[in-house]
């Protein structure tokens, strides 16, 4: 249902209609809750168009312990371990939650779940919905469930602009509906905002999500963590399609292998081979093209006519690239797909300002370290969203403040900055590099014009990339190959962003 904004005062807000903020919104219930999203419900989010599915130690040769070593491989050492086995031993009860809630995952002829293998496991254990189209039927399933539950206010085609702060605490938000701008009181706010993907020019997440959370969260002080580590995904489809499409990496589950374009297998000999972690795949994928050559995902011997039937999603997706999968090598290239950092929250999703709760894509629990474990991200979306629902169930209303008078606000444009990124922030990161994005964003990023925000995610990541002089899962410098003996964590609001950045600007122009 909709509401006017005066009489929502008090509410609990959501921000976000990807798995995390509908699990969040649905767990809440009968709690009034209102749904803030920037499309329809599900739409424009990073959730519809995953086609891996969920991780979850299901299977009979399977155990949250297994689940939890492969978990912490992955993650390369920076991994919160007391988090990644809360989320983790989570994963079978908020399958059933789902269930609950109207999604019906994929059961073979004896009623038993498929499950799936893909990259960096060590079982099979991801559970799809509808094939390779999990994410879509996930977030179909919820959203009639969102519209069959009266306690949800659905605010679509509503964009936040800005937190309110009143003592250090959340006291509201200023949200755009068309030409309308008006406040939204509340002191109970979650974040459901998803990833960074739209300030790269090459991306699997829809363009439109350039981090807006994560820029709301850092103006009002939040502590943002671990934003240098941003996921590219090895198989984007390389195409002329915008944002790119994805090549889930259950193809190379199913058997598929990469190849250059002189035929060499250039995974054979190392550890995992076409199944190693992401960040080792798509650094030797972009140490291909950056020697001239291509790279193609070679399906024809593994599933060959069975494509369509196995991957119907992206067999369409070929298709319409002029791509037969079954018969024709598969143009692929790194894309950014996840984004480790974000928001620092702990296990219930409270972020450092009182109030404020984030979940899913822009919050950055510890789960995935420095590299995320394939379909580890809707687990810990879906877990994080109940867990943080409870949580707030356990808060009082409090007193709300009055809504003051607010004024538009230009709409937010990463168009520039998506330029200055994806040159400056990809694969392989170094400090001339990153020096240069640092010293052109910032400017961008004091302002208050509609390049600001995206600036200010920017910006972050690069500052936190220029500080981290190690490689480590998917951040990766070339002047700096090795990893450090110690992992270790960072966290930073944005005041301590902008002074590294100051004190990096000032230092380079002295000796220019």
């Amino acid at each position: 249902m909709t509401a006017p904004f005066d009489v929502l005062s008090g509410q609990v807000v959501v921000v976000g209609s990807g798995l995390a903020g509908l699990m969040t919104a649905l767990t809440l219930a009968p709690l009034p809750v209102v749904l803030i999203t920037r499309g329809a419900i599900g739409a424009q989010t990073s959730s519809a168009w995953a086609q891996g599915g969920i991780a979850a130690s299901l299977g009979k040769d399977d155990s949250a312990q297994l689940h939890l070593s492969d978990t912490l491989a992955a993650g390369d050492g920076l991994c919160d371990p007391q988090t990644a086995n809360e989320i983790i031993a989570n994963g079978p009860s908020v399958i059933a939650a789902l269930e609950r809630a109207g999604v019906c995952f994929d059961r073979d002829g004896r009623g038993t779940l498929v499950l799936g293998l893909e990259a960096a496991h060590s079982r099979r254990r991801i559970v799809h919905a509808s094939g390779d189209g999990s994410g879509a039927a996930i977030i179909a399933a919820l959203a009639r469930a969102v519209a069959n539950t009266p306690s949800i206010t659905v605010l679509d085609a509503t964009e936040v602009r800005s937190l309110l702060i009143h003592d250090g605490t959340i006291s509201g938000l200023i949200v755009s509906k068309g030409e309308q701008t008006a406040a939204v009181m509340t002191n109970r706010m979650v974040l459901a905002t998803g990833g960074i993907g739209g300030i790269y020019g090459a991306t699997t997440n829809p363009m439109c999500n350039f981090g807006q959370g994560l820029a709301l969260a850092a103006r009002a002080g939040a502590q943002l963590a671990d934003m240098e580590f941003v996921q590219f995904h090895p198989t984007g489809l390389d195409s002329a399609r915008r944002p790119l499409a994805l090549v889930s990496e259950a193809v190379r589950g199913e058997g598929a292998i990469l190849v250059n374009d002189r035929g060499e297998r250039f995974m054979s000999g190392i550890d995992g081979e076409e199944l190693a972690p992401r960040d080792i795949v798509a650094r030797a994928i972009s140490s291909e093209l950056s020697q001239g050559r291509r790279v193609f995902l070679d399906a024809r011997g593994a599933l060959g006519n069975r494509f369509a039937l196995r991957f119907p999603t992206i067999h369409a997706l070929c298709h319409e690239a002029g791509i037969d999968p079954a018969i024709d090598l598969i143009p692929v290239r790194p894309a950014v797909h996840y984004h480790m950092g974000g928001i620092a929250t702990d296990l219930a999703g409270r972020s450092s300002i009182p109030g404020l709760w984030a979940v899913g894509e822009a919050a950055s629990t510890g789960l995935h370290g420095a590299n995320r474990l394939a379909s580890n991200s809707l687990l810990e979306a879906a877990v994080l969203g109940v867990l943080a629902a409870r949580d707030i169930h356990g808060t009082t209303h409090g007193p709300v403040r009055l809504a003051p008078r607010v004024s538009p606000v230009s709409a937010p444009d990463a168009t520039f900055v998506r330029a200055l990124v994806s040159r400056h922030l990809g694969v392989l990161r170094n400090a001339g590099a990153l020096r240069k994005a640092v010293t052109t964003l910032l400017p961008l990023a004091e302002t208050d014009g509609p390049a600001a925000d995206p600036a200010i995610v920017a910006l972050a990541i690069a500052v936190f990339a220029m500080l981290r002089k190690e490689s480590r899962g998917a951040h990766a410098r070339s002047d700096f190959p090795l990893k450090l003996p110690v992992a270790e964590r960072r966290f930073m609001t944005l005041a301590d962003v902008f002074d590294v950045a100051r004190a990096e600007t000032h230092s380079f122009a002295r000796s220019a």
